[in-house]
């Protein structure tokens, strides 16, 4: 059975850090793409970062690009999302979510497996 468990959200103000990990299990964990994605009240759930099986491609949506990175480590069945230079618009439930295929995608509906969500909330 496949469990995929966010961990690190929590409130920062803005301009600062969060880190968020990602640990899957119950998969080959380094055959699968991973995906990290957000959604906020009354919003839709958008990807702000996506990883291929071996982490030499990601993407980033323009809104996060340069400020976030995703990246993983195989050989622990982990996946990270390091956040900088936060603002309150960043603030919502993120979730880390797999995919069943090695190469990654974009849209929720091509995920399989997800966790249950970590709230980031941006606010001084």
């Amino acid at each position: 059975q496949v469990q995929v468990v966010e961990s690190g959200g929590g409130l920062v103000q803005p301009g600062g850090s969060l880190r968020l990990t990602c640990t899957a299990s119950g998969y080959t964990f380094r055959a699968y793409a991973m995906g990290w994605f957000r959604q906020a009240p009354g919003k839709e759930r958008d990807v702000v970062a996506a990883i291929n099986d071996d982490g030499s491609i990601t993407y980033y949506p323009d809104s996060v690009k340069g400020r976030f990175t995703v990246s993983r480590d195989n050989a622990k069945t982990t996946a990270y999302l390091q956040m900088n230079s936060l603002k309150p618009e960043d603030t919502a439930v993120y979730y880390c979510a797999v995919r069943s295929y090695s190469n990654l995608a974009t849209s929720p509906p091509r995920y399989d497996y997800w966790g249950q969500g970590t709230q980031v909330t941006v606010s001084s």
